[in-house]
C-alpha cells in the first residue's frame, strides 16, 4: 500500500472491518415449527438457553416457500464436533424436540452483530440477525472539518516535538480541551529519571496553556518525511512500545537516576492534570460548609468569554477559577499520543473519562486501541471513547 502524502484523520472502529464476502459465522442447531407454537417455544428457549454471545441473532427466521409461510427457530449452539451435536444437545432442548416432533438441523448464523448497513445485509443471507447503527455523536466519526483537522494536525505536531528527550526519542502525550481548544497538560515518557532532572517542574505547562496558535509554531522540525523516519527508526526507548525494557536498561545504569516502569507518556500527562485541577480550584471540596449540588459523574462545563481572538477561562473576583468550572477528571477531554498506547495507558483513558484519543504510530507489540487489541470496543467497559489515527506523511495505513 502506498504511503500517503498529506496528513490525515483515520477513524479506528470498535473491531476491525470484515469483508462483506468473509463474514464470521458460527454454527447453531436449528428446526422449522409450526407457526402456532413459535411464541410458546421461543419464550421457552430464551429462558432455557439464552444465546447471550448472539444476541444479534433473531430467534426465528420467515421464510415463504411457494407461498407458504415457513418458520424456523434456533435451538442452542452447536458443538464444534458436527458428527456429535445430536448427543450433546442440552436435555431441555431434547425435550422440547420430543415434546413438539421437531426435526433439527445445523446452519450457521453470523458470530459479530453488524456494525453496517453492507454488512447486516451480509449476515442477513445466513440467518436474520438485528442492525443497530451507533446511538453516539461523537465529533469526527463521520468526519472532520477542514478548521477542526487543521488543530488536530496543529496539536499532533506539538506532541511529535516532545518526543525528543535528551539522546532518546520517548511517547509524548497532549491533554487538550476541545471546547476552548486548550492545552490542558503535556508530557513524555519517565520510566527513567535522572537525579539532575528530578527536580524539574511536571506539572502542566502554564505557557502554552491557553492559545492555540502557540501549537502551530511547533510545526517546523516534523513534517519532513526524513524526520518521520528517523523518529520510527530510533523509538526503542518508547515505554509503551516495549513496556520491559526498562528492566534491561536499569542494569547498565548507574544509581543516578532512579526507574518507574508506570511513568508511561499518558500516565504522566494526567497526573500534570490533575496538578492543574489543584492549582486552579484550590478551595474545591475544601471546607465542609460548602454544598455542592452538580453530579461529579458528569462533565462540568467550563465557562468560557471571549477575549480578543482567543478564548478564555472566566474567573472568580477573588482571581481563581470558579469551582463550578472545575471538570471532573479528564470527561471530554481530548488526547494526543504520538504511539499508540498500551493496554495500561489505554485502561487509564478510560479511568480518565476522554472523549476522543489520537495517536500517530501504530504499536505493534503491545498497542491496545488497534494493533493487538481494541480495548475502545470492550462492551464490559463502563465508558468507551473514539479513536483515531492521525497517518503523517509518508506512513502507512493500518
Amino acid at each position: 500500500m502506498a504511503t500517503g502524502k498529506k496528513w490525515e484523520i483515520i477513524h479506528i472502529p470498535d473491531r476491525p472491518p470484515t469483508p462483506i464476502d468473509q463474514q464470521h459465522t458460527v454454527d447453531v442447531v436449528a428446526s422449522v415449527i409450526e407457526p402456532k407454537h413459535a411464541n410458546t417455544l421461543v419464550r421457552r428457549l430464551n429462558k432455557l438457553v439464552p444465546l447471550e454471545d448472539l444476541r444479534h441473532i433473531k430467534r426465528v427466521q420467515k421464510k415463504c416457500i411457494e407461498g407458504i409461510i415457513q418458520l424456523s427457530v434456533v435451538l442452542c449452539l452447536a458443538l464444534e464436533n458436527e458428527n456429535q451435536w445430536e448427543e450433546n444437545m442440552p436435555d431441555d432442548v431434547c425435550e422440547l424436540i420430543k415434546a413438539y416432533q421437531l426435526t433439527p438441523f445445523i446452519t450457521k448464523v453470523a458470530k459479530y452483530a453488524a456494525s453496517t448497513k453492507e454488512e447486516w445485509e451480509a449476515q442477513c443471507k445466513f440467518w436474520p440477525t438485528s442492525y443497530h447503527p451507533p446511538t453516539y455523536n461523537i465529533d469526527g466519526i463521520t468526519g472532520f472539518s477542514e478548521g477542526d483537522s487543521q488543530l488536530i494536525f496543529d496539536f499532533m505536531k506539538f506532541a511529535l516535538k516532545l518526543t525528543k528527550s535528551g539522546p532518546q526519542v520517548v511517547n509524548a502525550a497532549v491533554v487538550v480541551d476541545p471546547l476552548v481548544r486548550q492545552v490542558i497538560a503535556s508530557a513524555c515518557d519517565q520510566t527513567f529519571s535522572s537525579r539532575t532532572t528530578a527536580d524539574e517542574k511536571t506539572s502542566f505547562d502554564t505557557d502554552f496553556v491557553g492559545h492555540p496558535e502557540t501549537v502551530s509554531s511547533y510545526q517546523s522540525n516534523v513534517n519532513g518525511i526524513e524526520a518521520i523516519e528517523t523518529l520510527l527508526s530510533n523509538c526503542d526507548s518508547v515505554s509503551c512500545l516495549f513496556p520491559w525494557k526498562w528492566t534491561e536498561n536499569r542494569r547498565y545504569t548507574t544509581n543516578t537516576g532512579s526507574w518507574h516502569p508506570l511513568r508511561h507518556a499518558a500516565l504522566v500527562a494526567i497526573e500534570s492534570a490533575a496538578a492543574r485541577d489543584r492549582e486552579l480550584f484550590p478551595l474545591f471540596g475544601k471546607s465542609p460548609d460548602q454544598k455542592t449540588e452538580i453530579d461529579p459523574a458528569k462533565r462540568q462545563k467550563i465557562q468560557v468569554s471571549n477575549d480578543g481572538n482567543n478564548m478564555v477561562l472566566k474567573t472568580c473576583s477573588n482571581g481563581l477559577h470558579s469551582e463550578v468550572s472545575r471538570p471532573y477528571l479528564c470527561t471530554g477531554f481530548d488526547i494526543y499520543l504520538v504511539w499508540e498506547p498500551c493496554a495500561m495507558c489505554a485502561m487509564s483513558l478510560v479511568h480518565q473519562r476522554f472523549r476522543r484519543i489520537f495517536y500517530a504510530f501504530p504499536n505493534p507489540n503491545c498497542g491496545a486501541l488497534g494493533s493487538t487489541q481494541r480495548l475502545q470496543g470492550e462492551k464490559s467497559l463502563n465508558h468507551h471513547y473514539a479513536v483515531f489515527r492521525v497517518l503523517l506523511p509518508g506512513t502507512r495505513p493500518l
